[in-house]
């Protein structure tokens, strides 16, 4: 698997390196190995599936507040997603900066996300699920969010939202 680094620090697309034959292929999108020697989370806590009917679904922008971080890497198993990471790390070169990539099954991709950093995406299909290999739990409690379209961001969405939650929708600007 290759590492490509983002404008945001700590942030990579994961690209699996497939090796074919005439069943098709086989690639490895985690190693321990692989992430350790980047600094990375290296165990997976956690494992979960985001399904969303609609294409413009948006859910995000959401982190956990310390000492609950929770870094995770993310992939588009069925249909496709926009994915958006926001650097939320003071002091950070990238502070307040997003940065944004289209994950499917056809292209492999994969976004891990540091701790710090506020997660989301758009579903730009119907009936697309997004799973996350989690390095923290879930902490009741801990979980945060930034509003989608905080001006102090400026993100870019690829498409109008057509379903978001009311949490999601109503987080305040962004004060940081």
């Amino acid at each position: 698997m290759k590492f490509v680094e983002t404008p945001i620090r700590g942030a990579y697309v994961v690209e699996p390196e497939p090796r074919e034959d005439e069943r098709g292929f086989f690639a490895v999108v985690f190693s321990q190995k692989a992430f350790s020697e980047r600094g990375l989370g290296a165990t997976v806590i956690e494992y979960a599936i985001s399904y969303n009917r609609r294409k413009g679904t948006l859910r995000g922008m959401h982190y956990q507040a310390k000492p609950h971080e929770q870094p995770k890497m993310v992939a588009c198993g069925r249909g496709a997603i926009y994915d958006v990471i926001v650097d939320l790390r003071r002091g950070s070169a990238t502070y307040k900066g997003w940065f944004g990539v289209e994950l499917t099954p056809g292209n492999r991709r994969l976004l891990y996300v540091p701790e710090g950093l506020a997660h989301g995406f758009q579903a730009l299909e119907d009936e697309t699920e997004v799973v996350y290999h989690l390095y923290a739990p879930y902490a009741p409690g801990f979980e945060r969010g930034v509003r989608w379209n905080d001006p102090s961001f400026g993100i870019r969405w690829p498409l109008d939202v057509a379903v978001i939650s009311p949490r999601d929708g109503a987080y305040e600007d962004f004060k940081g």
